[in-house]
Order: C-alpha cells, then structure tokens, then sequence
C-alpha cells in the first residue's frame, strides 16, 4: 500500500482509537475532574471550528468557489445533523445520567451509546483520512482535535457497561469496537472513493468536513463542556483552542 495512503490511515486509526483512552480513565478512575473535562471539551470545539473556518472551508472556497463551496459545507452539516437525529448519543457519564438505573438498563445504555458513537465515527474517519491525504500537517491536527474529542465518549461507552457487568474487558471492548469503526471508514472510503479523487472532489469533501465538525462543536462539544457548570470556562477553552489552530496554521505556512 502506497505511503501517502498508510500515513493518514494511521492518524485516523489513533483518533479513532482513543475511545479506549477514554476508557482506560474511566475503568482507573471513579470521577474524573469535571473542570479538566470542561476545559478540554471547550478547548477540542475551538479547534475543530478554527480549522474548518481557516483552513478547510477556505480550500474549498478555492478549489470550488463560494456558492459550491458554501453548499458543500451545508450539505455536510445536514448530513451529521440527520445520522446525530436518528442515532443520538451523549456524554452519560460525564453527566451522572446513568446514575440508579438498573444493571439491565445501564448495560443497554453503554451498548446503544457505543452503537451511536460508532456510527457518528465514520464520517470523523473520512474527515480525518482526506484531511492526511491533502496535507498531512491539517490531518495531524484534525486527527488530535477528534482523538481528544473521542476520549469524554471512550468514558461514556465503558462506564455504564463496567457498572452493570462488573467486567473490565467487556467495557474496554465495546469502547474499542466504537472507536475502531473511524480507521474502518477511512480505509472503505480510500478503496472506494480514492479512484475517483481530484481537486474538485477534495473542494467538496474538505467543505463538507468543515460543516460536519462545526456541527459536532456546537452541538455536543460545547453544550457538554456548559454542562459542568463552569459558566466562562467552555468559551475560555474555546478561544484558546481557536487560538491555538490559527498560530499552528501560521507556522505551518
């Protein structure tokens, strides 16, 4: 297999496969420190809104134009909007939601929650794959901002399933088998796709990355990271996430 394709796969495998850190900390650790988690959720947001907004939709705008580029970018939000609609899944424990709920139910609310999740990971598969394949420096860093976002979901998967089985390799199973769906899109999508790829197709899938992790910023990683309670801490984070990609985006210029 050619280089330039096994370097981005390995980025997305790691991205991917940080759900399991997330349940490493989860199994190791009764509560984790909901200011950190607060923090780094705010912090991953700003990241993911400062590369679509300054890198990715911007290679779009050249490559396709505004019009195509701004549809592009639409149709990406719908598209995440639509699976996070019919397959929803939250942070349960982050937010103590599972708390006295019977074994029974805890382990249908681990499994339903590592489907979710799952499903929401391919398209971050894709996202980070082509990102690698254009510029392997944006893949990095798209790939650290999913591979953070992904360990709070590691938690939320093995928690639950941990409580109501008392198994350790059963919840760090169900959270590996989340996060190992996200290399799995990248290489289906590199088999399938990468025949047919040309600097019109990377404009519109770079767009429509872009509006898939605006989507997952504003919608799940910013409204988790409110949820701690710590009123300024989320848009702190954010700036300085933001802050961070547009002078990783400078030096890297």
């Amino acid at each position: 297999m050619d280089s330039q394709i096994i370097k981005p796969l390995i980025l997305t495998s790691i991205a991917g496969l940080s759900t399991t850190i997330g349940s490493i900390i989860g199994l190791a650790f009764k509560r984790e420190s909901s200011k950190f988690m607060s923090f780094v959720l705010g912090f991953t947001a700003g990241v993911m809104v400062g590369v679509s907004f300054f890198e990715l939709l911007p290679s779009g705008f050249k490559e396709l134009g505004f019009t195509r580029a701004s549809i592009a970018f639409l149709a990406g939000f719908i598209f995440i909007f639509i699976i996070d609609s019919f397959i929803p899944h939250e942070y349960m424990a982050e937010k103590g939601k599972a708390n006295g709920k019977s074994d029974k139910k805890l382990l249908r609310t681990g499994l339903l929650v590592a489907l979710g999740i799952g499903i929401h990971n391919f398209p971050e598969g894709m996202a980070t794959f082509y990102s690698a394949l254009l510029d392997i420096k944006i893949g990095m860093a798209i790939a650290v901002a999913i591979a953070i976002h992904n360990i709070p979901e590691g938690i939320a998967v093995s928690a639950p399933v941990y409580k109501a089985t008392g198994s350790r390799r059963k919840a760090f199973l169900w959270s590996f088998l989340s996060g190992v769906v996200e290399p799995i899109g990248a290489l289906l999508t590199a088999v399938v796709l990468l025949p047919f790829l040309n600097s019109q197709v990377l404009g519109y899938i770079l767009s429509g990355i872009a509006g898939l992790m605006v989507f997952i910023s504003i919608d799940e990683l910013l409204p988790v990271s409110k949820s701690y309670g710590y009123s300024h801490l989320p848009i702190i984070s954010f700036f300085l996430g933001m802050g961070v990609m547009i002078l990783s985006l400078i030096l890297l210029k």
